[in-house]
């Protein structure tokens, strides 16, 4: 990944993060026994690289970014660095992808929600603890 990236100040997301960057893989790297991938976005407004570690949510090559911040009432940080820069690397084990990203709605978004739900069952509790639709970025 990115040698330059920039590691969450959130004490557990760096943690992940930085399990995953010595290992070289993010197989072992779970949340709730759950698998986890690593996105490398670039800042909206710094250009920065930051790591994101989420859940896992693959589908046929594709992978799916779920803006939950555990059902906050606002959308995490890296919602909006996806929006302004759509290229993200994803690590999935030790295979790294560069893959382009964007936000979804309608069937299609169903579709991936339920992934998402049967990847993170938390995820259906989080959609309820807040008014916002939680996005779903689809990586192609």
């Amino acid at each position: 990944m990115s040698a330059n990236a920039e590691l969450s100040p959130e004490g557990w997301v760096r943690e992940q993060t930085e399990k995953i960057l010595e290992q070289g893989t993010t197989d072992g790297v779970q949340v709730m026994d759950r698998p986890i991938v690593l996105f490398t976005t670039t800042g909206a407004k710094s250009g920065k690289k930051r790591y994101v570690p989420l859940m896992r949510v693959e589908e046929n090559g594709k992978y799916a970014m779920v803006a939950s911040k555990g059902g906050a009432p606002e959308h995490p940080a890296w919602y909006f660095n996806v929006k302004a820069n759509p290229h993200v690397t994803v690590q999935d084990g030790t295979e790294i992808k560069e893959l382009t990203a964007r936000e979804i709605s309608g069937d299609e978004r169903a579709h991936w929600w339920e992934l998402a739900v049967a990847a993170f069952p938390p995820y259906a509790e989080y959609q309820t603890k807040t008014d916002r639709e939680i996005p779903v970025f689809i990586l192609e």
